[in-house]
């Protein structure tokens, strides 16, 4: 049986009332952006020792989890599932419309965004950040011409092939966006090849979290049938990737423990880093992944929406906090200049570096989100995206 695909056609006071929302938060975003463009970054809580803030927090999750919103769409046409099929065209228009609000943060957080020309004409292919600019493009190329030949029915023959070569591009965007870290030997909370790996099944969890969240509440906008038989599939995909990153986190760490050039890190994310320590065991392993996991396999909850809704929401929050003690916990440590050596100076050297995030950077990276958002919303209302409903005989 052909699914019947159609835009949504609600008028709900609820779909305008959420456009809205999303639109003056984007806009507050832009003029945050622009604040600290004009004043410079001393307004943020980013120094020279931590230049990577709150907005790239926002930024690699978005980014991340673009890649993982794909996961439907290829589980249909690269594993030739049948039953995802239906949410194929969803998870492509998601995961444009979260590398796009990534990629906005930024861009605004260059300081100056016309300096993007430059970075686009002149490569370094020596540098990861060169290689990145490439991926991200095509991959919005690839994805495009891929749903392209979803919505074509004359071509629609051509969509596997597009989509196997999507799947390969998306894995090679998320493992370059993971060594950006992994390629900075200087820092021992990074240099280890792990974080390619982990960054793709951080990915596959991110963004399928997203896509459940989306696709209830677009089917709740339009009062769409979606029967629990399609949800029970999806929190069972949810719990497997909620595992898989577990167990790369836990790799993680035991690797780095192995060596003892890295115990003084370990120690200071693990017992003694204060708000990182915090956010790793009770925000990232606690209410990020334990809990999720509980909702998503506990017999009592098992078929419950709302415990769904939780999870991912958890999933979410958690993804945030791991990001966070990646990206900026990492950058809290301080540089090991001389290794085997003591280095004192004036200039912060064997110094824990602070960073408080400022409202600006939370404006920037909430703005580059509810773009995402509004962006999937708005191209839902206007493209036969979404199918008319997905009952339980299409099982």
């Amino acid at each position: 049986m052909r699914t019947i695909y159609s835009e949504i056609r609600t008028s709900s006071p609820q779909y305008w009332g959420l456009l809205a929302v999303f639109a003056v938060i984007t806009a507050l975003g832009i003029a945050a952006a622009h604040r600290m463009e004009v004043e410079g970054h001393h307004i943020s809580g980013m120094s020279n020792q931590v230049v990577w803030g709150l907005p790239h927090v926002f930024a690699i999750f978005l980014i991340v989890a673009a890649s993982g919103a794909l996961n439907l769409a290829s589980l249909a046409s690269v594993f030739n599932k049948a039953e995802y099929k239906p949410l194929a065209r969803f998870s492509a228009i998601l995961s444009i419309a979260l590398l796009i609000g990534g990629l906005a943060i930024l861009l605004l957080d260059l300081g100056r965004p016309d300096r993007l020309i430059v970075a686009i004409t002149h490569y370094n292919f020596k540098s990861i950040f060169a290689w990145n600019i490439l991926l991200y493009s095509g991959f919005i190329v690839i994805v495009l011409a891929y749903l392209w030949l979803m919505m074509e029915r004359r071509l629609e023959h051509w969509s596997r092939p597009v989509g196997m070569f999507a799947f390969a591009w998306r894995l090679i965007l998320t493992s370059g966006t993971g060594s950006i870290f992994g390629f900075l030997v200087a820092r021992e909370a990074y240099d280890s090849a792990l974080l390619a790996p982990m960054f793709i099944v951080m990915s596959f969890a991110f963004g399928l979290a997203m896509f459940i969240l989306l696709l209830l509440l677009s089917f709740r906008l339009d009062r769409r049938e979606l029967d629990a038989s399609h949800l029970q599939r999806l929190r069972k995909l949810l719990g497997l990737f909620c595992i898989g990153i577990l167990y790369f986190v836990l790799l993680f760490h035991l690797t780095k423990l192995y060596g003892s050039q890295n115990h003084a890190y370990e120690r200071f994310i693990l017992l003694d880093g204060g708000v990182y320590t915090w956010l790793f065991w009770l925000f990232q392993i606690g209410l990020g992944s334990l809990l999720p996991l509980l909702l998503l396999y506990s017999a009592r909850w098992q078929h419950s929406p709302r415990s769904l809704v939780l999870a991912c929401l958890l999933i979410i929050q958690g993804a945030f906090a791991q990001l966070y003690v990646i990206i900026i916990g990492g950058q809290a440590f301080p540089l090991n200049l001389f290794p085997g050596y003591r280095v004192d100076s004036s200039f912060f050297d064997g110094v824990i570096n602070t960073y408080s995030p400022s409202l600006w950077e939370l404006l920037l990276g909430c703005g580059g989100l509810t773009s995402a958002l509004l962006i999937a919303l708005l191209v839902v209302r206007v493209l036969p995206i979404l199918p008319q409903n997905l009952p339980g005989a299409q099982n």
